[in-house]
């Protein structure tokens, strides 16, 4: 007898699945792992069918799937696996674990339903009647209106539509007359219509016409499908020849979006060279051996910067494919993906996909389900990109593992490096961790021999590591007796390097053009009204940003507190330093590179593009310029307030630090010229900033793991931290004083709990924060308290939105 019942993972925050029953048209279906329609409470949700079942309990009050989404699964049994692995390690709700790994639904849109209740069509009467007598009487009118009508439905789309018609549905939703429900639409989108070979079995076009032997050759010419259009201009064909192979049972015929094709570098863009040194070829040795054994395996790639971590990439990318695999290449930010996808493209060609948050959901289902479908068998993409749905997956590639953008901030909380390396495992596949500035965790598991360790110790081609001088900026002031945005030292390298025709960087890790707004006669300094953090001042747009919250306003002529003007620009962000290189250098081509000058991907394209091409002489930039980009004219890189992220509440702090200078410190002298870099500091003397210089890891790890083992951090701990949040201050001290009895007991486990005690940002987007930070060398007695702590949390009906669970969190603010 079939499964009568199907178990449903939802994205809603509560950790369970729920029980549907399987409508008698689909009990022949494969059924798990597919998307589905179907009731919840008041609405239509997408879930996930998880598992099946035979009995359910509570018959009566068992809905009924009302739509199967997908022609095939759309997750694997390994990715379900996967999506079930990071509810347990990371404790999060089932449903939004595996949400995260399904494809966007680019056809379907939540919108809602409106209705009129009797009490509206009274007061439609009456409006009718008497007439509108102001605007709201008008939009409310046009509302009631709409929703009278039985023969559409009356949708928030189309009272968007009608002006003021958003706020005159909330006031009559509000006096009971209308009634709302949401409900899922399919939108209307453009489509193209592909084309494949379907009978693989076919091998000659002996017998066929001379018109579908054409189109045959044009389908195997390309290596795979091909929109309609373009196959008629190739084959040189018609639309009649196709539709008889297609009813001949020779080809395959589906829609698709359509969307532009938009890549601007491609056209002009030169592979690298692929001739591997010594070293390089000694690393793809290895893991061509690890490939060969066709078992988990992970290893580190540990290279300077500039040593051809890349190429040895492509190469091991290359080895994978020969062996019949699929490879997946993560990189941290979406910046980069632009980069390392025109690499592997300019290598594999149409094979590759790119997956990043970033996309427009068209076309991220669009090559979501390429790689589903096996037409893309190597992905490039960020940290949601390890949950691409690639077959026979035999190589993982994490490049700059070290970053903290591979944590996911959102539930689930998933370290896209880690998860990596559990999907590697389930999938039996080579996973190589690459960085210059490995995380102490990796390098830790390296040193054990958790992983094998693979290293470049010297540049391509032998080329020199870039000079490193340490500017004392408290020795600046006591020459020069004035504070400017750059030192003098640094003024003076990039007045030379433009005499010299050739390029510079400047990183300052701050946005904005001030840090804040201080009073000098009360001292006080503005703040967001949201959150407890002081409001950057942005020149350009003249006014002072919330950078966590949106919250902004004009600056204020005099202080709000005490009312006097002695107000006071503190510290410089990338638009002051871009503003006082244009007054030192007016005849330089400047540029800017952060979130405030490009926000999408060919404003990104267009700046580096012309950096490339030498269109630009100095580039200023956030540490969006700091890793990845290989420029060959650049000759000097200036790092201003180095020590800035010294003083934030992290333990991280000096390896974050030393990894940014490393890496930073690696744009400069990467093609012929050699390089120079110069670090500003006030405090030269830190050995982050000293062993950053003299670009010695091994050094720094042996300091800083010494005080992380004295101290008990990762990674020879692990490490939780619990967020309790509420707008309510009384509540989110009452709840962190409950929580803290229920970990009370595990201390004598030799667990600590730090805490509860404000979070360094004590209250942010209008909510009071409290922290604790569990520290253990057991894993296992940690995921048992953070049990008992969401088991409490349910018991006692504390919302689920206003308890974080952070496993292994890579940020403590």
């Amino acid at each position: 007898m079939p499964p009568r019942f199907a178990e449903v993972a939802l994205p809603v925050p509560l950790r369970s699945l729920f029980t549907y029953s399987i409508p008698a048209r689909l009990e022949s279906e494969d059924l798990i792992g597919r998307r589905v329609l179907v009731p919840f409470r008041n609405r239509k949700m997408i879930g996930v069918i998880a598992s099946l079942a035979e009995n359910a309990i509570e018959l009566e009050r068992v809905k009924e799937i009302s739509e199967l989404l997908d022609p095939i699964p759309a997750l694997t049994p390994n990715l379900l696996e996967l999506g079930q692995w990071i509810s347990h390690y990371y404790i999060a709700p089932i449903g939004e674990s595996l949400n995260a790994l399904l494809p966007p639904q680019p056809d379907l849109r939540q919108e809602r339903e409106y209705k009129l209740t009797e009490a509206g069509a009274e007061y439609l009467e009456e409006l009718v009647a008497r007439g509108p007598a102001n605007e709201k009487d008008v939009a409310e009118l046009a509302v009631l209106d709409g929703a009278k009508a039985i023969d559409k439905q009356w949708t928030s789309a189309r009272t968007r539509k009608i002006s003021g018609g958003e706020a005159a549905a909330d006031r009559l939703v509000r006096a009971g007359r209308l009634t709302w429900s949401d409900i899922l639409l399919r939108r209307q989108t453009r489509t193209q219509k592909i084309v494949a070979w379907k009978n693989a079995g076919h091998s000659s076009s002996a017998a066929l016409d001379e018109k579908s032997a054409r189109v045959r050759e044009a389908l195997i010419e390309s290596g795979g499908p091909l929109q309609l259009l373009l196959l008629l201009e190739r084959a040189r064909a018609t639309k009649r020849v196709v539709e008889k192979l297609e009813a001949a049972g020779l080809l395959i015929i589906w829609e698709e979006p359509l969307i532009p094709e938009d890549d601007p570098w491609e056209s002009d863009y030169v592979p690298p060279n692929n001739i591997l040194n010594a070293e390089q070829s000694a690393a793809l040795t290895e893991i061509r051996n690890y490939l060969d054994a066709a078992k988990f395996q992970a290893a580190l790639l540990h290279g300077v910067t500039g040593s051809g971590k890349t190429e040895v990439y492509l190469s091991a990318i290359e080895a994978a494919l020969v062996k019949g695999k699929s490879a997946l290449v993560l990189v941290p930010e979406i910046a980069l993906t632009l980069w390392m996808g025109r690499h592997v493209r300019a290598r594999f060609g149409p094979r590759v996909a790119v997956l990043h948050s970033a996309l427009p959901d068209q076309e991220r289902a669009r090559e979501w389900w390429r790689v589903r479908r096996g037409d893309a068998r190597i992905v490039v993409g960020t940290r949601s990109a390890v949950f691409a749905p690639l077959q026979n997956l035999g190589l993982i590639l994490v490049d700059e593992e070290q970053e903290t953008a591979y944590k996911q901030e959102e539930t689930p909380r998933y370290n896209g490096r880690d998860t990596a390396i559990y999907r590697a495992r389930l999938e039996g596949a080579v996973a190589v961790l690459g960085s210059a500035t490995p995380s102490l965790e990796s390098y830790q598991n390296a040193r054990s021999g958790k992983y094998k360790l693979l290293e470049l110790k010297t540049r391509v081609e032998n080329r020199p590591m870039a000079k490193v001088t340490v500017v004392d900026l408290r020795e600046d002031f006591r020459t020069h007796h004035k504070a400017a945005p750059v030192s003098e030292a640094l003024r003076r390298a990039i007045s030379a390097r433009l005499e010299a025709g050739t390029q510079a960087m400047v990183l300052i890790n701050r946005r904005g053009y001030s840090w804040f707004l201080l009073c000098r006669s009360c001292g006080a300094y503005l703040q967001c009204q949201n959150c407890s953090i002081g409001l950057t001042y942005h020149k350009s747009r003249q006014r002072l940003e919330c950078h966590y919250c949106g919250f902004a306003m004009r600056v204020p002529k005099a202080c709000p507190k005490c009312a006097k003007e002695y107000l006071y620009f503190v510290g410089e962000g990338a638009e002051r330093i871009e503003e006082y290189l244009r007054d030192q250098f007016p005849k330089a081509r400047i540029a800017r590179l952060d979130r405030d000058t490009v926000r999408t991907k060919q404003q990104f394209q267009k700046v580096l593009g012309a950096f490339a091409k030498g269109e630009i002489d100095v580039l200023v930039g956030t540490q969006m310029v700091a890793k990845g980009h290989d420029f060959e004219r650049v000759t000097l890189v200036g790092v201003v307030a180095a020590d800035l992220a010294l003083g934030r509440p992290d333990f991280r702090a000096a390896e974050k630090t030393f990894q940014l200078l490393t890496q930073v410190a690696g744009r400069a002298g990467r093609g012929r010229l050699t390089g120079e870099v110069l670090v500003e500091t006030y405090y030269p003397e830190h050995y982050a900033i000293e062993l950053a210089a003299k670009q010695d890891y091994i050094g720094f790890f042996e300091k800083e793991a010494h005080f992380r083992r004295m101290l008990h951090y990762p990674p020879y701990t692990a490490l939780a931290s619990i967020l309790i949040r509420d707008k309510k201050i009384e509540h989110a001290i009452q709840w962190s004083r409950a929580l803290e009895a229920v970990l009370k007991p595990f201390e004598s486990h030799g667990m600590k709990a730090l805490g509860p005690a404000a979070a360094p940002l004590s209250r942010l987007r209008q909510e009071f924060r409290f922290q604790f930070l569990l520290k253990t060398p057991k894993r296992s007695i940690l995921g048992q308290a953070l049990a008992a702590c969401i088991k409490y949390c349910e018991a006692h009906k504390i919302p689920e939105t206003a308890v974080i669970v952070d496993v292994d969190p890579t940020s403590l603010a």
